[in-house]
């Protein structure tokens, strides 16, 4: 047997296969609906505007991704499978009357949802305070403006960790003590 040639010209490869789909079915009922259709039959003009999608401004991706480390770190997760109520409720032994709880004392692992975005809250309360912290290193500002992104920034630190602090001891009594 005569080995086969490696190489075909692309002229004879392609007309054997633009043949060998033309001639493929012996159907002659799908000749003609092949053909007959088209042959009196024209797409119409349409002029149809391609949309052109602009890139969001630097604001509008920081503002989506402020928001969705609020999200994380408040445990939306968390609430979704596990559905805790809003808030708690506890009971006085003296008067008997029944008080709201915003934490869920003595349990690391669990938490009500006010907790959650109180918490996430002041994360993201600390987060812009150090962006703000940031912007008043710029030296193409005013003074008065830096002066007031560093007090504004420094307060928002110094408030989001202060209340942080306050969280774990509310949440772990034997914490830090």
């Amino acid at each position: 047997m005569p080995p086969k040639s490696d190489h075909l010209s692309p002229s004879s490869s392609s007309a054997s296969m633009d043949h060998s789909s033309d001639s493929s079915s012996v159907d002659p009922f799908f000749h003609i609906v092949r053909i007959l259709p088209y042959s009196f039959l024209r797409p119409p003009r349409l002029r149809l505007k391609l949309p052109s999608f602009s890139l969001p401004s630097p604001m509008t991706v920081f503002a989506l991704i402020l928001l969705t480390y609020f999200l994380v770190v408040s445990g939306i997760v968390y609430d979704v499978i596990v559905e805790p109520p809003g808030i708690g409720s506890t009971q006085d032994r003296v008067t008997g009357s029944v008080k709201p709880v915003v934490f869920m004392p003595g349990r690391v692992n669990g938490q009500y949802i006010i907790e959650g975005l109180s918490s996430g809250f002041m994360f993201v309360l600390g987060g812009i305070g150090i962006v703000l912290l940031d912007l008043a290193l710029d030296k193409n500002r005013a003074k008065s403006v830096k002066d007031s992104f560093a007090a504004a920034g420094v307060s928002f630190v110094v408030i989001s960790y202060v209340m942080s602090m306050l969280f774990i001891r509310i949440k772990i009594p034997a914490y830090l003590r």
